[in-house]
């Protein structure tokens, strides 16, 4: 992937409205991520933070609004489009299959990967040393061949970011995936998420509500309150503003 020039836009939301019935979930809202960075949405529960991610990839449409990804147009297309256009997904709960080894769980999204590219029959051939870097990336080189279902709970959020990695997508969208974790978890999950932009050029986009891990993550924030965003900066910025602070953060900034 060629390096991202300073400002390049790869996620652009622009004014998305999307109701349930007579509730508004999201009204107005728009955001646009720079191609190559970490980005982290907070918001208390109730905001639209999972909304939006499901609007991104296509499990549900927008009733008003547009969302373009490099620049295309992929408002409303389906799942499948968007997740073969650039753009993966982890959800709170793992998406892991327990019953094979973890070797086995990064084949899967490797071989799908491989199968849009054209070059399924090279999978065997030529990824030897991406498997090993995928191992390493979630710390299991050591449990490669163990069944996923007797990893710990941290260990399979690991993988599965791992297995969004081998899918090559150019996006990455993380749902709280500290939901569960120790301390010394959710750090290793931070460095872990540091990484996918660092060493491999992912744009990530997270929602979380540890405000460890979002400090340990040092990135761009976006907050979200009643189906907008608020505010849009470092955690130092929006620390500092009176409505975030009473609505959502309280004394959790101090942590």
């Amino acid at each position: 992937m060629s390096a991202a020039q300073p400002g390049e836009r790869m996620l652009e939301i622009k004014s998305i409205v999307k109701r349930f019935g007579g509730l508004t979930v999201l009204n107005d809202l728009s955001l646009s991520l720079e191609r190559g960075s970490v980005n982290c949405i907070i918001g208390p529960n109730g905001c639209g933070k999972t909304t939006l991610f499901n609007l991104v990839t296509g499990r549900l449409r927008p009733d008003q609004g547009q969302i373009l990804l490099n620049g295309r147009d992929v408002t409303g297309l389906p799942a499948w489009r968007i997740a073969n256009l650039g753009i993966s997904r982890k959800f709170q709960i793992p998406g892991v299959y327990p019953e094979l080894s973890v070797v086995e769980n990064l084949i899967v999204p490797l071989a799908a990967s491989q199968r849009k590219s054209g070059l399924l029959g090279t999978l065997f051939s030529r990824n030897t040393d991406r498997l090993a870097s995928l191992l390493d990336l979630c710390g299991l080189a050591h449990k490669a061949t163990a069944k996923v279902e007797t990893l710990a709970h941290g260990e399979k959020q690991w993988l599965e970011i791992a297995m969004l990695l081998a899918f090559d997508a150019d996006l990455i969208l993380l749902d709280e995936p500290t939901a569960g974790m120790s301390v010394p978890e959710t750090q290793k999950t931070a460095e872990l998420v540091k990484r996918l932009q660092t060493e491999f050029g992912k744009t990530v986009l997270v929602i979380e509500h540890d405000m460890s891990f979002v400090r340990a993550l040092e990135c761009r924030l976006v907050v979200m309150l009643r189906g907008k965003v608020v505010r849009e900066g470092s955690l130092e910025e929006i620390q500092k503003d009176p409505e975030v602070v009473a609505a959502y953060l309280g004394g959790a900034v101090a942590c």
